[in-house]
């Protein structure tokens, strides 16, 4: 008998407890165990001031889309970056294109022909992102990597290329005419 007690009494604590734990919202029906937002040492009904609204409404989350595949207006500012290998000293060049013809302040060896790319597709310089379930031929296309940052046709573009495997390479390629000849890539 003294045991059926004990495990009776064990139970009883342990179905209060899982009660306790069971996440179920609390409709106001209890007392509040919020803390006040008067302080002690001041007059009842002050409550502390609020948060500057300036400071307290989120910024907008920036833009994610990627630039369309297929044609485009051919608008750009680009910051573009090439490695040829490690330790070789970076080659950066700046592509402005302007309804797809390059801009003087073009530093890009080839404007014209990147400025045509992007109008023809911008999406060129969104290739699929590492990880995808897309196979990929286990090849060495050579040590050189490139980023482009900047906008194209009003989008935000932060891509990375590199040509360490089939998909990589297929993705330089495809953007050499902006990345340029660098790194004799080409």
């Amino acid at each position: 008998m003294r045991k059926f007690r004990m495990l009776a009494a064990f139970l009883a604590v342990a179905a209060g407890l899982v009660s306790g734990c069971s996440g179920t919202p609390d409709n106001g029906t209890s007392a509040s165990t919020a803390p006040s937002t008067a302080s002690a040492g001041s007059p009842a009904g002050t409550a502390a001031p609020s948060p500057d609204t300036e400071t307290s409404v989120p910024a907008p989350a920036p833009a994610t889309s990627r630039p369309n595949e297929g044609p485009g207006q051919g608008n750009a500012e680009l910051a573009i970056t090439v490695v040829p290998s490690p330790g070789a000293p970076e080659v950066d060049y700046t592509l402005v294109c302007s309804a797809g013809t390059p801009a003087a302040e073009s530093s890009h060896p080839n404007a014209a022909a990147a400025c045509a790319a992007l109008k023809a597709n911008p999406g060129i310089l969104a290739p699929a992102p590492a990880g995808t379930s897309r196979p990929c031929t286990q090849q060495y296309g050579g040590p050189q990597t490139a980023t482009v940052t900047g906008m194209v046709d009003g989008v935000a573009v932060d891509s990375k290329f590199a040509r360490t495997n089939g998909c990589e390479i297929s993705a330089w390629d495809a953007a050499r005419d902006v990345l340029g000849a660098a790194g004799g890539a080409s």
